[in-house]
């Protein structure tokens, strides 16, 4: 099992733990409301997929951004 691939986190490879050279991502706390069945939905999908909730919202969040189209 590869942790990296799981997290959606791209990291480069090293050759020793010499190499690592930790990098803190900046990140914001925020709050928001959910329709019931919406979140319902997204911790069932986050179980199938094995990610956490937040880590499945981010991703939805991130891949929504990448494909939004300006009409």
């Amino acid at each position: 099992m590869n942790i990296f691939k799981l997290t959606g986190i791209k990291y480069n490879s090293y050759n020793n733990m010499n190499d690592f050279k930790p990098v803190k991502q900046e990140k914001s706390v925020i709050s928001i409301r959910l329709d019931t069945e919406v979140l319902k939905t997204i911790d069932e999908l986050s179980l199938k997929t094995d990610i956490s909730r937040n880590e499945f919202i981010v991703q939805g969040i991130e891949y929504a951004l990448k494909n939004f189209r300006k009409e």
